[in-house]
Formats: structure tokens, sequence, C-alpha cells
């Protein structure tokens, strides 16, 4: 049945952006129907059931603008955003933007094309899998992540774990190598998804960007090496370890092939060119052009230079991770480091583009995003893919307004695929070795590595560790080892809190005296009452340097009253709970105790709710500082006060 007429001609007059609505006017109708007849319960009493529908909106419609407002409630509501993420911004569409998207997705288009097919053979792929990961990884990221400027898609780390990993256990470019990258991409976006339902965003948090730095770093020289035997066109057995694979090059020097050389070395300087005096211009692309002419000069000459072959023209085709049970198992441990590798760089590599566009990126929504594209990803024969950095900071360049353009991308290059496709036939494999040696020298993030080298000792040795754990150890355990060492630093910085001690500043007859770190000002310090503040959380793995620290007041300088700051302390677990109060019991045995003052209200409700407060005393706890003092000195020996002459309270007076 057609739509009566005031809906038709108000759909009509709808902006773009409402392209969704039919969907959204069934799923409210029965709220808006419901809401009508308590005006006009005769009209819809009379209504059939089939037409009661299209019926309250017309009739809602001719009397009131509510639909509108109703439709946008429930496409803002929490659960309807949450099924399709992608309504958030989707108002942001207009005219203009759509422009802007268009452009920078075409950018994009031309720029991934290289990048692709590079990707494609340093995971051990064909060059065809590259692009298939950029045509459908960007569409279903874009859609259900959180950041306007990311764009998903094959990256160089991701790449080389792929085939690290996979390498193991069949031939790289075989049916089963290729089975086998699918139900690893299927399984790391099953991690992903897991920890993005599960809201563990915030553990990207707890590791170091410096374990990525050092991580890419070492994948960069790894690729190097892996490419200069077609660079060089010297034999390497396959499987050869870093160390082994320059041997064996150092051994064949004799057998370099010039014209390899001089392909892969003219495509790399006119890449680089390209890019310094061209910016704007697809710089991969000229250097593969030139590479490909050079090839073709050099073919009259010599039959020694080998081409990558016709990439197939047609879109990414339906493929099968494979789900037995020995092949999960067997992949599960490595598809767990390409997930955790994929959302560091994802989340890291989005909220940098965030402090530029002042978005505020969702780590929660934007694991979801990951885990679903590479889920998708595995049956539209795409590898494991993450967000790039080059092409996330070009998007942005480029005046992109919302994540449409990510997917004009990748539907423009399907279109460029179907054209172009064919000429890759005359790419020379060294000419795509030349574009990798590029590729990899740009993951070398030297700026920050200088910074870590001259800012921090924790950080270099981090950045240190994950660098020659990925050049010597396996791949994923070297991204294990980096954030393992990175958590420790982050414990053991955490479980060891700064406790100054603190004593009273100003005048006794000053009306504006406060506390004042010891350590910045020689203050006088009362020598029955020790003043100290925690400037960190109490738990587990602080509470037993805050228990030295409290054993050291009490056996070296004979104080067992000791008021304890807490506007420094975010939180006490159980644990902490329990240590305090065991240490205000062996204190209450020498006649003294544990006072705080001015914990956060949070702090105090835990504490309350585990029995610390009754266990301690409610008289041990205060508001203000002043009180605290007047309350506590009641409680020292007056024969010691007596032959003070600190004297730094009023009440000393």
């Amino acid at each position: 049945m057609p739509f009566p007429t005031p809906l038709n001609q108000e759909r009509l007059n709808y902006p773009m952006q409402y392209g969704i609505i039919f969907l959204t006017d069934l799923l409210v109708c029965a709220n808006i129907s419901h809401d009508i007849q308590g005006d006009t319960s005769e009209h819809f009493t009379s209504s059939s059931s089939n037409n009661s529908c299209f019926l309250c909106l017309s009739n809602r419609q001719s009397h009131t603008n509510q639909p509108r407002q109703v439709r946008k409630e429930v496409t803002n509501s929490p659960i309807f955003t949450a099924l399709f993420p992608f309504l958030r911004w989707f108002h942001l569409v207009s005219k203009d933007s759509l422009k802007a998207d268009f452009i920078a997705g075409l950018t994009g288009a031309v720029i991934v094309l290289p990048q692709g097919v590079a990707f494609a053979t340093i995971a051990g792929l064909p060059p065809e899998y590259g692009l298939y990961t950029a045509m459908v990884t960007p569409i279903i990221a874009a859609l259900f992540g959180s950041s306007y400027h990311l764009v998903s898609g094959p990256t160089t780390a991701i790449s080389i774990v792929v085939f690290s990993a996979i390498s193991h256990h069949a031939e790289p470019g075989t049916p089963e190598f290729i089975y086998q990258v699918l139900t690893l991409t299927f399984l790391a976006g099953l991690y992903q998804l897991a920890f993005g339902l599960a809201r563990l965003g915030a553990l990207v948090n707890f590791v170091s960007h410096t374990v990525v730095i050092g991580f890419t770093a070492g994948a960069a020289i790894l690729i190097v090496t892996s490419q200069m035997k077609h660079i060089l066109g010297v034999f390497v057995p396959k499987g050869e370890s870093f160390l082994h694979t320059w041997y064996d090059i150092y051994v064949a020097a004799g057998d370099i092939n010039i014209y390899l050389v001089v392909i892969a070395l003219a495509t790399l300087a006119s890449a680089m060119l390209t890019k310094r005096f061209f910016p704007r211009a697809p710089n991969l692309l000229v250097g593969m052009i030139v590479g490909s002419l050079l090839a073709m000069l050099f073919g009259r000459h010599t039959d020694t230079i080998q081409l990558v072959g016709e990439i197939p023209a047609h879109l990414p085709p339906l493929s099968s991770p494979i789900f037995s049970f020995q092949t999960i198992k067997m992949l599960a441990p490595e598809a767990f480091a390409v997930a955790l590798l994929g959302l560091i760089e994802a989340v890291s590599i989005s909220r940098a583009v965030a402090t530029k566009s002042n978005q505020r990126i969702d780590a929660n929504q934007e694991f979801i995003g990951q885990g679903l594209s590479n889920i998708f990803g595995s049956f539209f024969s795409s590898y494991a893919g993450s967000g790039s950095f080059t092409r996330s900071g070009l998007n942005y360049e480029a005046g992109a307004r919302t994540p449409l353009s990510a997917i004009f991308a990748a539907v423009l290059l399907m279109g460029i695929v179907l054209l172009i496709a064919p000429l890759t036939a005359y790419l020379p494999i060294a000419a795509m070795g030349g574009i990798i040696l590029l590729v990899a020298y740009n993951l070398i993030d030297f700026h920050h590595i200088k910074d870590v080298f001259k800012m921090s000792r924790s950080e270099t040795v981090i950045l240190l560790t994950t660098f020659l754990a990925t050049l010597f150890l396996e791949l994923e355990f070297a991204i294990y080892l980096g954030v393992l060492i990175s958590l420790l630093f982050f414990l053991a910085k955490t479980s060891t809190p700064h406790i100054p001690t603190l004593a009273i500043d100003g005048d006794i007859s000053s009306s504006r005296r406060k506390l004042m770190p010891i350590d910045e000002k020689p203050l006088k310090q009362c020598p029955q009452l020790k003043i100290i503040r925690i400037d960190m959380s109490v738990y587990f793995g602080s509470i037993n340097h805050i228990q030295n620290r409290i054993s050291s007041i009490v056996e070296s300088e004979r104080i067992y009253h000791i008021l304890i700051v807490g506007s420094g302390i975010n939180f006490i677990d159980m644990a902490g709970a329990e240590a305090l109060a065991s240490e205000n019991n062996r204190l209450k045995k020498m006649n003294g105790g544990i006072y705080f003052v001015g914990l956060k209200p949070s702090v105090y409700e835990f504490i309350a709710k585990v029995n610390l407060v009754r266990n301690i005393g409610g008289d041990h706890f205060f508001d203000r500082k002043t009180v605290a003092i007047k309350e506590i000195k009641k409680k020292l020996d007056d024969s010691v006060c007596k032959e003070c002459n600190a004297l730094i309270f009023k009440e000393c007076w």
C-alpha cells in the first residue's frame, strides 16, 4: 500500500542523511501510534491493523511535527546507537561534507593501491589480497568504529606478523597458507570484538606506545632483510633467521644482479623525489611506473627480471576460514598477538589524529569496529588489518569530515582495480622491493626514538628490548615481551608511591598557615605526630612500600601517631584496607594510631563498606586538617609536650 500523501511529501524533503529513516519509521511506529491513540482513539479503533502504521504517521504529521523528533530520539537512544554506531555521525553528512569526503577518499584510494600490493607481498600472500583487505575492512571499521578519520586496512607491522605466524605452518602463497591466514584473521577479529564488548578499551592505556615504536622499528629491519633477495637477485633459503639471511647475502655477494639493483634503486629514488617535490602526487605509484618502464627497457638485454604478474580484475571473492578445532588451537596464540597489535595501532592512531580534529575517541567502540572488520573480512578474502597512520593522516589532511571518506576510498579502489589490474603484469618484483624499502624506512620513527633515548631510561629499556626481541625472537613473542615489560615498569612505578613528610609553614599567629613538604623547605616537626601524604593509590601493589614507610617512622623516629593526608589517594582496595587496619592495630598497642584527613568521598565510601572505618574508629577520620590536629593533640603524651621546643601547633601554646 502506498504511503499517504503527507508522509510522501515529507519524505521527499528529507536531506540525504535520513536515508535510513524507513527502518526507523517501522521501529518507532508502535510508539507513535500509542501516543496518538490518547487523542484520537476513535479513529484508530476503526482503522485496520495493516493500515494503522501508516495512518498514525500521516495523522500525526498533519497535526504536529513530532515524527521527526520521535525518530531522532530513537536513533539517538543508547541501544540504537550501540547497534548502529554510524548513526552518531550520520547527521553530519551534507552536500559539502560529501564533496570533501569524496576527494579525500579518492586520494586514499590512489595511495592504498601500491601499498596494498606491497603489504600483501610482505605477508606472503598474492598481491590482490592486500587490495581486497583495503576494499573490505575500511567500510566495516568506518561504520562500527568511533573515529571520523581513521582509515583501516592492511598495515606493514601486522603483515609481517601474519607472515611470521603462518609461515611456520604452511608455504607462503599456497592455498593452505591463505586459508590459515583467513582463519588467523577471523580469530583475531573475535578477540578484538570480545575485548570491545567486555569494555576493555582502557587496557590500551597501560601499554606504552614505545612498545609499538620499538616493534615497528624492528619490523622495518626485518622487512628490508626479507626484500634483499628480490633486490639483489641472490638466493636465500626460505625460513632463514635475521642473522642467517644476511650471512647468506654476504656469501652470495658475487652473484648480485645489477639490473635488479638499478630497478629497485630507481623505483626508490623516484618515489622519494616525487614525495619531496610533489607532495600531493601518489609517489609510490610513480615509483612503480618508473620501475616498470626500466624493466621493459632492460628486458631486451636480460631474462632475469621477474614480474609480479597480473592481479585478477574482480571484487573480493567469498572465502571461508578453517573452523577445525586443531587449526583454531594452533593459531589461537598467534591470533591474540595480531589482535593486540591491531588494537594498539588503531587506538593510538585514532587518538593521534583526534588531537588535531578535537574529536573524542571511544576505545571500546574502536575495538568493536576493528573486530567486526576482521571477522567480516575473513569471509571476503581479506587478511588482518588495522588503522593505518599514513592513510589516516592523509585522510585528515585531505579534508575528510566523516567516516564516509574511508568508505569512498574503498569503493573507488574497487573501480580502480577493475580498470588497471591487468597493468600489474608489467610490475617487476625488484620495483616492488624498492617500494617496500621506502615503506620500511617510513616505519622507523626516528623523532620519537631520539626523544625516548633522551627523556626516559625506563622507556629506553622498553624500546630496545622490543626492538631486539623483534629481530631475534618470534614476532608475536616480541609483542608480548614488550607489553609485559611496559606493564612491569608501570606496576613498579605505581607500587612505590611518593610519600613526603609534611610540616606546618607559617607564623603561629598567622591565619594562612599550610602544610608543606619538608624537602622543599626545612621546617620544625612535632616529635609525637608524623604528618605524611600518600601521592598515589593504596592497593595490593603499593601497600608493601607504604607499610615499610610507616615502619621506618615507628622504628627510626619512635613516633606512634601518624596522620595521613589522603588528598592524593584515588582509591584503596581490599588489600590496602586490611593492611592499614593492621598497621593501626600495631600502633594502637604502642598507644598510637593512624589518622586520615581529606579523603575523597568515593574513597571514604569504599573503606566504609569494607569496615575499615569501623575497625580503626570513626574518630580517626577527619575532613579538615585543623580539626584533625586539634583532636590528635589530645591523645599525645603531655609530659613530652611540656618539654617540647617545637611548639608548631596552636594547641601547643
